[in-house]
């Protein structure tokens, strides 16, 4: 009878375990269209959106709207490739693949692995290192506004951003201890929350100052005109730095495997992913399209190159401080989401190649007040401070805003968004070469790989210019 019962209770722990666990063996997901769509969203609404109407001012009433409609379509139509590229080889019943390079080794493998690793890493990285400027520029803001506030608007007012870069490091060392992306929900549904109350604030101020008395803003079909105080080439440069920024904008393919990832096995995971890029894009888009026309309106083609950092507004300044704090909170937890797939593969890589190691291995369980238990790890600790420690420095090196965003942009958008979704469709739908959809891919890949490679050219060239104006000794 003894046994009988034990084997009954054996049977209802193995069934009580069966059903917490998905079909990989992996603690059942929870994820659904709405955090996904969460995640999505703060991931594409960041500091992309604070450049646009800048980058409107260079393109112009005609180009600009042109430029962000066709990136937004790109965008949306590689995604929906790229979530049917999860599981493999069938979409709905294949194998998972977890990382965006799991994907690319199952569908084409060899040497692109290595390939889409490099490029995806270093633009998570560079993404990071940018959102730590931006999340300073905002933070300096407030001390701003409340300078100009109470000395006048020509009050001599240059706080460092340095300190500020520091304290950010120092939020992130703390919450880079989140073990990974699936605890991560409540952050990423807070920072769009703030997502949506900065470009609102940002929006509304914009539309005040496009309407008020004594509007002047000067705007043209093709943007900053050539004069006195633009050249020719230097119109040419920010054109194509302004076509990086919008690329950057748009930058969150880098993640999409890592967020459909969380998502429950039903509705299929790809049918869930497809629906929160559709709202997601979508949803950014009309932000994009209202901040950056708007915003040029308001400020013409003096547009500053964050227009809530650049003080085209001053007043109220309270409402500025607050949108700027609402920045530098969507940043916080936007720096997560970009940085967990690079602390999740450095330390699946450590403990594959040294699995005896208790410094990676071992966790330990500490029980946190009103949170319950939280297993610590220290190899996570010191990886991921360091990590965060080092991107932290070369933000501290490189504080330009609009173009490192222009690059990293174009350093992302050709290979993630467009070249590995579309190659990785090719070989999976085994189309045909010289087909009328082969071939339609392919001057959609190579047009994309031209506009990049402008992009990235123009910003190098303002990171070269902001270099040489730089001087690292006095505060901005």
């Amino acid at each position: 009878m003894a046994s009988t019962t034990t084997a009954s209770s054996l049977q209802i722990n193995n069934d009580l375990a069966q059903k917490n666990l998905d079909d990989d063996g992996r603690e059942k997901r929870t994820g659904t269209w709405v955090t996904a769509s969460a995640h999505i969203i703060t991931a594409v609404i960041g500091s992309g959106v604070l450049s646009l109407a800048w980058a409107i001012a260079q393109l112009g009433w005609i180009a600009g709207p042109a430029v962000l409609m066709t990136f937004s379509c790109i965008t949306y139509f590689t995604s929906t490739l790229l979530a049917d590229a999860y599981r493999a080889p069938d979409p709905v019943s294949g194998k998972r693949n977890y990382t965006y390079m799991d994907v690319v080794r199952a569908s084409l493998g060899g040497r692109k692995v290595q390939l889409c690793g490099i490029a995806q890493y270093v633009n998570l990285v560079g993404i990071t290192i940018g959102y730590t400027i931006t999340a300073s520029i905002s933070i300096v803001a407030v001390k701003k506004s409340n300078c100009f506030h109470d000395h006048g608007h020509g009050a001599d007012c240059k706080p460092s951003n340095y300190p500020y870069m520091i304290l950010f490091a120092v939020i992130e060392i703390l919450l880079s201890q989140i073990p990974n992306f699936h605890k991560l929900s409540w952050l990423s549904i807070l920072a769009a929350v703030m997502s949506f109350a900065y470009s609102l604030i940002g929006l509304g101020l914009s539309i005040a100052k496009a309407v008020g008395d004594g509007h002047d803003a000067k705007t043209a079909l093709t943007g900053a005109e050539v004069g006195p105080l633009l050249s020719s080439s230097e119109k040419v440069w920010k054109t194509f730095q302004a076509v990086g920024d919008i690329a950057f904008a748009y930058a969150y393919s880098t993640v999409l495997i890592e967020i459909q990832d969380t998502l429950k096995s039903y509705p299929p995971e790809n049918k869930m992913m497809k629906r929160a890029s559709l709202i997601g894009v979508s949803t950014t888009t009309l932000f994009y399209m209202l901040c950056g026309l708007i915003g040029y309106a308001a400020f013409g083609n003096d547009a500053p190159g964050n227009f809530l950092t650049g003080f085209g507004f001053y007043e109220p300044f309270w409402l500025i401080d607050f949108a700027n704090i609402c920045i530098a909170i969507h940043l916080i937890g936007a720096y997560q989401v970009f940085c967990q797939p690079i602390f999740g593969f450095v330390e699946k890589k450590c403990r594959e190649k040294w699995p005896e190691s208790k410094f990676i291995m071992t966790d330990h369980t500490i029980n946190v007040p009103f949170c319950g238990e939280y297993y610590f790890n220290m190899f996570r600790l010191v990886w991921r401070t360091t990590y965060v420690t080092i991107t932290t420095l070369i933000a501290m090196i490189f504080p330009f805003f609009n173009s490192f965003l222009g690059l990293i942009g174009a350093g992302s958008f050709y290979p993630l968004t467009v070249y590995f979704p579309i190659e990785m469709y090719i070989a999976r739908a085994k189309i045909p070469k010289f087909s009328f959809t082969w071939v339609s891919l392919k001057i959609l890949s190579w047009t994309c790989l031209v506009v990049s490679l402008v992009a990235a050219i123009g910003s190098v060239q303002g990171l070269v210019t902001d270099l040489k104006k730089y001087q690292p000794f006095k505060t901005e």
